[in-house]
């Protein structure tokens, strides 16, 4: 069965998108079968990977609506290993189409449950905002990511955050964990980059990735030609950083299953 994981924040320009395609990306790429899911009306992932959101006819929003099986609507993309459910901007009708809809928070878990043997990895883009789509996303999921700017507001609205996972938790989805806080764009030059490190991981700890997602422009660009980093310069620091994330998190999950089966 495959480990479901969302890539969250609700504060835009973090990285949030780029570290769901390149992450599904490298965990293809080390031969983990793997999904991405965009859940996001505004499609980054979708046209990250190389498709156009304007031609994408049928999306997770059907999914989710209508019950169409999300077998028939997943896309090979050109990284080995790695699909695709697209979305387009219909999806942003889905929050309020949702509403009196019974279960209105299990929707995305009831369209994973019809695919989810069939990955290792399923890597959920969630869009920046608190709303029932990303809701439904962390109700479907086994953990989250948190991606976090290393700037000076790098905290702001991060307790919002942390609040409506406990709540989920507490709620929803009981086995939600947090996989970890992914500190993005890191710039070794600067003093205050190096600060909100400092800070995040002492007051974080454990739950901050030793990965760092250093700032470089072959991310930025990697988008632009419809190609994730690995496709686009494998050689470059960004391949390199989310070859180790994915690294990490095998490893941290490898490591839990050995502790279950201990006990």
């Amino acid at each position: 069965m495959g480990k479901v994981i969302a890539i969250a924040n609700q504060k835009g320009g973090v990285g949030k998108t780029t570290t769901a395609i390149n992450l599904g990306a490298s965990l293809a790429i080390l031969e983990k079968k793997t999904l991405l899911i965009d859940a996001d009306p505004q499609a980054n992932a979708t046209s990250g990977v190389g498709f156009d959101p304007q031609n994408i006819k049928t999306s997770i929003y059907e999914c989710i609506i209508d019950d169409i099986d999300p077998h028939s609507i997943v896309l090979k993309t050109s990284t080995p290993n790695l699909d695709l459910i697209p979305a387009h901007i219909d999806l942003v009708g889905a929050e309020i189409e949702m509403i009196n809809l019974p279960n209105r928070e299990k929707m995305m878990r009831k369209v994973l449950a019809k695919i989810k043997d069939e990955y290792d990895f399923i890597i959920i883009d969630c869009s920046p905002s608190l709303g029932l789509v990303t809701v439904n996303s962390l109700t479907a999921s086994d953990s989250v990511i948190v991606p976090v700017q290393c700037e000076y507001f790098a905290l702001e609205g991060l307790g919002k955050l942390l609040n409506t996972i406990r709540i989920v938790q507490t709620r929803l989805n009981t086995s939600l964990e947090i996989e970890g806080i992914l500190l993005t764009m890191y710039d070794s030059r600067l003093r205050l980059a190096k600060q909100v490190v400092e800070d995040v991981r002492a007051h974080f700890q454990h739950m901050v990735f030793d990965t760092l997602i250093y700032r470089n422009t072959k991310l930025g660009e990697a988008p632009s030609f419809g190609e994730t980093i690995i496709m686009h310069d494998a050689n470059c620091s960004g391949s390199v950083n989310y070859l180790n994330l994915a690294r990490e998190i095998l490893q941290k999950n490898d490591v839990s299953k050995i502790k279950q089966q201990d006990k």
